[in-house]
């Protein structure tokens, strides 16, 4: 079994977010502004040894990685933003591959939205900071030419000699069917049997069967939670923090009962499952946060080994999780003051049973 995880590189400064949100923005601002909004509301987190990280410093990749390696994953799938030619957020990756001293597996998700204030809990409308816009042949071969040194790479992970490439909503791609084509062509004059695509299955909005379509993958919790969240979403948390009010106002889930949803979901040959460490936006999205109730590394280690049988009977090789580093998110491997190394240690003996 090859665990792959989510790797989110907003952890260094880019123009765009400067100017959005105020120089020096990178995720950990959101994550250091977190407060608590009800009685056990588990924020801030804070990363163990106070080790708020620059993706673009010398090191700090080569220890991720070094624990990731040491707890049993295969790889990372860092998320890619690619918006009509004009990139974000693509030095981390681009770094990993300069490095050929560092070994280890990697791939790509293709984030295919709108760069928007949202994404960080903005209110009111969407601000479009920067749009999508798909085009043509002459722009889908420019952006395969952006992918052909990754795909190259032998570390770059790749299925019946066809890189893996994960696209979160396709269905958003006009004549998506036609780029895929066209991208194939492209791997297949590199030496490339083609291009292994997975269409990411978020809830709504998993794309009908293609022929250039290899596979689907989970994205947990956003597929499953619907239909789990609490009763009283009705009700208008208060912006002042209000123990009580706040506890039934803020839209939960329960983690056992999101994963337990999850496992009775039926997958056939690559349909790939995700589990996922926890969820809680409120770092982004203050009182219009969701919030998971109830996950701990022992409940996550108990849920990873049972989708690691599952995914093994279903005879699918990966497995995701989300996330390594979604801090935003509350959604991280990675150690924290709380639980130490506790999640990846569970990660490593599931992997051992």
């Amino acid at each position: 079994m090859k665990l792959i995880s989510f790797y989110l590189p907003q952890f260094h400064e880019i123009p765009e977010n400067n100017r959005a949100w105020g120089r020096g923005f990178t995720e950990w601002v959101n994550v250091k502004k977190a407060q608590p909004l009800f009685l056990g509301h588990n924020q801030p987190r804070k990363p163990l040894h106070n080790h708020y990280y620059n993706l673009l410093d010398d090191g700090v990749m080569e220890w991720q990685i070094d624990l990731a390696k040491k707890a049993g994953i295969y790889g990372f799938c860092f998320y890619h933003y690619w918006f009509g030619g004009r990139m974000v957020l693509e030095k981390p990756a681009e770094k990993l591959l300069h490095n050929e001293q560092i070994d280890f597996q990697y791939c790509f998700s293709w984030a295919n939205e709108p760069w928007t204030r949202t994404w960080h809990g903005a209110g009111g409308e969407k601000e479009i900071l920067i749009p999508q816009d798909y085009g043509g042949e002459e722009e889908w071969n420019l952006h395969y030419e952006y992918f052909r040194q990754f795909f190259m790479d032998k570390r770059y992970i790749k299925e019946e000699n066809c890189p893996v490439l994960l696209i979160y909503r396709l269905r958003n791609i006009p004549h998506f069917n036609d780029m895929l084509r066209y991208w194939n062509e492209c791997a297949k004059k590199d030496g490339f049997s083609g291009i292994f695509i997975v269409s990411m299955d978020v809830w709504r909005d998993h794309v009908a069967k293609s022929r250039w379509v290899n596979g689907s993958v989970d994205f947990e919790p956003g597929k499953s939670r619907a239909g789990a969240m609490n009763k009283f979403a009705f009700l208008q948390p208060k912006n002042k923090r209000s123990i009580l009010w706040n506890y039934f106002a803020i839209r939960t889930f329960d983690y056992g009962k999101v994963n337990r949803k999850m496992l009775h979901c039926p997958h056939q040959k690559n349909e790939f499952r995700t589990v996922f460490v926890d969820f809680d936006d409120s770092p982004r999205r203050g009182n219009r946060a969701v919030v998971t109730l109830g996950s701990t590394p022992k409940r996550f280690g108990k849920y990873l080994r049972k989708a690691l049988q599952l995914s093994r009977r279903e005879g699918n090789e990966y497995l995701f999780i989300n996330a390594w580093n979604e801090w935003g998110e509350g959604n991280y491997l990675e150690p924290d003051t709380r639980y130490g190394y506790s999640y990846l240690n569970q990660v490593k003996e599931a992997l051992q049973r």
